[in-house]
């Protein structure tokens, strides 16, 4: 299955809140994302089904391998591009957002080119 926009950030999050919490609930991505419980209830759904995340007995969410896969790349990117778009002059905060916006679209060529000048820089 290919992830749309908002299954890759859902992903991006839960790597997210995995790097400060040992375990991970629905109203953890709620209040992160700022989205509905419903909306976000859904989405997980649709993550579990495609094989991204587990949800356990006690309602703690895991990503699965390839979920994991995904969140590390799309994290990769946001992380290098908000680098970016500071280094260029962007204010922080403008960057994070367009960065967000940015790492969903941008061709992996296009991306290494970036992270290489990022390097060098």
């Amino acid at each position: 299955m290919s992830l749309l926009e908002s299954g890759e950030n859902y992903l991006e999050t839960i790597l997210i809140l995995s790097k400060t919490q040992s375990e991970i609930h629905a109203i953890d991505i709620v209040n992160q994302l700022g989205f509905s419980k419903p909306s976000v209830s859904i989405m997980l759904k649709k993550l579990k089904e495609t094989g991204y995340i587990t949800i356990d007995s006690s309602s703690h969410i895991h990503l699965t391998e390839s979920g994991l896969f995904i969140a590390n790349k799309i994290y990769e990117r946001h992380t290098c591009l908000t680098q970016f778009l500071e280094k260029i002059g962007v204010e922080p905060n403008v960057a994070e957002d367009d960065a967000c916006k940015i790492e969903h679209d941008l061709s992996d060529q296009t991306f290494q080119a970036i992270k290489k000048l990022i390097e060098r820089l």
